[in-house]
């Protein structure tokens, strides 16, 4: 262990300052307790800079780099910065907050610049992930595709893992025998009566108040309860020196006071509270003997002491009432899951956990302990390496290399002793270069002249395979001799034959989403919609900068939202946003092209992230050329369409 030491001044800027009273509410949402210090932020990045050189002098070659939580979230991109080959993963046990939220904060773009530096980016669950990729979008205006986003030249994902326990740790612990003592104790101190059971550190997060005043209610209205349960509430000291937390301290004390002073009697109190930590086996005793474990936090990132109550439950007993807005609500679904705001349903699932029968109390119980056996901290570590070593080794895959003399020298060749070729040739930006009018990239005098000496071989079959409606490809290609596929991998038509669709599509969806671009338009000067057969686009070349950019991230999330239950794919490409029917794609068709002869030459080319799927559908020994420099499955690149139009000549002139 390499310690890092901190002034005091960094203590309480970096630590308490810009971690707990900065990200800590926002990523909370209580933004109202946010304090937005420059001191603070300063401190906060100095501190992590620190970090880096402690880390500096330890890595070595080869070495996985985990860095956790808020408070490093810039870590990563300051590692990346000195060691850019460096295997980065990084986990962030609190929730991401919505976009909304989180573009108050002042230093937004920097967050997110600073957490891209890591390769792989967990996150407890799947709307947290939504929730960073919407901001990625829209603040720095890199867009993902199943979480996956090229950083530069450097392919970045983000995934959900959730955060298990260690089982068998609480599980054995509810068996050990210092734990039964504590729990004999315990029961004659409490009293036999059914036991409500609440565990928090003290924070705002954490919905104490509300959670006592659902137990006031509850007693109020269920008198039958009165003198049969009781609440045990065990609050966790936490930062009680600041005026906000001294506060709530002060506000749970005197709740409890009250309700105690309210409903209690000689024989019983409603409330049993304790402001300290208790160690493990007195953990596990009041675990064992709680009836009903009461989790409501008004927001959590995971929430762990739910899965501690389930995992200590040896005998399958007892019931778990669960906040809807903890991480773990999303994996304990058998528990009764409430919205911690709501004190009428809380108070209604205190009363169906107390008269919860037991056969359905086991059933529960037994679920949700299967899955945490099965999710536990030991599978959550090996989930998060798997994921970080997976993108580390599509890093590599995608990593493609400029063509030097020697891979054009073998190219030639192997172009020149072939007899058999297919050439996969996409069009805008690889063919010709993109105009604010797409209807103006029409074939110009030197690649009417390649097209024209490419396709006279007759051992070569030239493919056009293009997002291009097929109006146009017929309009400016069909003089030379070549085969078609339009719109993505819709439309196909053979050289000298009629156009063909590859499979029925349904087209209902246009009409809505129709109306969804026409808004767009209407919000975007410049901004004009193209519909095809089986997809549209919407393109922004033309639109003032800033505002085109503005406008396609928010369309382009309101798009995938209303795609998410149909069988749609929305593409960013460069200056357009396309939709289309997610079970065609260029790689579906370009590998039906490949089954129509036995080839001994295979070329393809593309430069968008369409293109992709030719790439991947490709025989191994294919030549696959990426035009542009972002990450590709391509093995080679060139720079743009300049370069592409002369290594195709240099075949051509063979």
């Amino acid at each position: 262990m390499s310690p890092v030491f901190l002034t005091k001044n960094e203590i309480e800027e970096y630590y308490e300052g810009f971690s707990n009273e900065t990200l800590w509410p926002n990523f909370h949402y209580f933004n109202q307790y946010a304090v937005y210090s420059d001191a603070f932020w300063n401190t906060y990045k100095k501190v992590n800079k620190k970090f880096a050189k402690k880390l500096e002098e330890i890595i070595e070659d080869g070495d996985k780099i985990w860095i956790h939580d808020y408070q490093l979230l810039v870590l990563p991109a300051m590692i990346r910065e000195t060691h850019p080959n460096s295997s980065i993963g990084f986990f962030l046990h609190i929730p991401f907050p919505s976009y909304e939220s989180f573009r108050l904060l002042p230093w937004r773009t920097d967050l997110l610049t600073g957490m891209l530096g890591a390769d792989f980016i967990g996150f407890h669950t799947y709307d947290y992930v939504r929730h960073f990729l919407s901001s990625v979008n829209r603040l720095v205006g890199i867009t993902d595709n199943d979480g996956h986003m090229n950083v530069g030249n450097r392919l970045a994902m983000a995934d959900a893992i959730p955060m298990g326990i260690d089982y068998n740790r609480y599980a054995q612990a509810a068996a050990d025998p210092e734990t039964l003592a504590s729990e004999v104790k315990y029961r004659i101190s409490l009293g036999d009566v059914k036991l409500i059971l609440s565990i928090d550190r003290l924070d705002y997060s954490k919905g104490i108040p509300q959670r006592l005043r659902a137990f006031e209610q509850f007693i109020e209205e269920n008198e039958e309860f009165r003198e049969e349960v009781s609440l045990l509430i065990l609050v966790v000291p936490s930062r009680d020196q600041v005026p906000m937390y001294a506060n709530l301290k002060k506000e749970i004390e005197l709740l409890v006071g009250s309700i105690n002073g309210k409903f209690g009697t000689i024989n019983w109190r409603p409330i049993h509270y304790f402001y300290r930590s208790y160690p493990l086996h007195s953990l596990s005793a009041f675990y064992r003997m709680s009836h009903v474990a009461l989790v409501t936090p008004l927001r959590d990132g995971m929430n762990l002491v739910c899965k501690e109550f389930v995992a200590s439950k040896l005998d399958k007993k007892g019931v778990l009432i669960l906040s809807e807005t903890a991480g773990s609500a999303k994996e304990l679904s058998d528990a009764i899951l409430i919205n911690p705001n709501d004190t009428n349903q809380m108070v209604e699932a205190m009363k169906e956990a107390l008269k919860m029968p037991e056969e359905e109390q086991i059933a529960r119980m037994e679920t949700m302990q299967k899955s945490l056996k099965r999710y536990d901290i030991n599978a959550w570590v090996k989930l998060f390496m798997k994921g970080l070593e997976q993108v580390k080794e599509e890093q590599e895959n995608l990593r493609t290399k400029p063509i030097s003399s020697v891979v054009k020298n073998k190219l030639l060749q192997e172009y020149r002793s072939s007899k058999k070729r297919i050439i996969f040739l996409d069009y805008d930006g690889t063919l010709v270069g993109f105009y604010a009018n797409p209807n103006d990239s029409v074939p110009d005098a030197e690649l009417e002249e390649l097209m024209t000496k490419l396709t006279a071989d007759t051992n070569n079959q030239v493919v056009v395979i293009s997002g291009r409606g097929r109006d146009f490809l017929e309009k400016w290609l069909s003089k030379f001799n070549v085969d078609f596929i339009a719109e993505h991998g819709v439309w196909h038509k053979e050289n000298g034959k009629e156009w063909e669709c590859f499979v029925e599509l349904d087209t209902s969806w246009q009409e809505e989403f129709d109306r969804v671009l026409e808004m767009y338009v209407d919000r975007t000067p410049g901004s004009f919609i193209e519909r095809k057969d089986f997809s549209m686009v919407w393109h922004y070349r033309k639109v003032e900068p800033g505002l085109g950019e503005l406008r396609s991230r928010e369309l382009a999330n309101l798009l995938k939202y209303l795609s998410a239950d149909k069988d749609l794919q929305v593409q960013e490409g460069d200056m357009v946003i396309e939709i289309k029917n997610a079970r065609v794609n260029k790689g579906v068709a370009a590998a039906s092209w490949l089954k129509k002869n036995d080839y001994d030459f295979s070329f393809a080319c593309g430069d968008d992230w369409t293109d992709e799927d030719t790439f991947k559908a490709m025989p191994e020994d294919a030549f696959t050329v990426k035009v542009g420099s972002s990450s590709s499955a391509a093995k080679y690149r060139v720079e743009n369409f300049k370069d592409i139009r002369k290594l195709l000549l240099s075949l051509a002139n063979q």
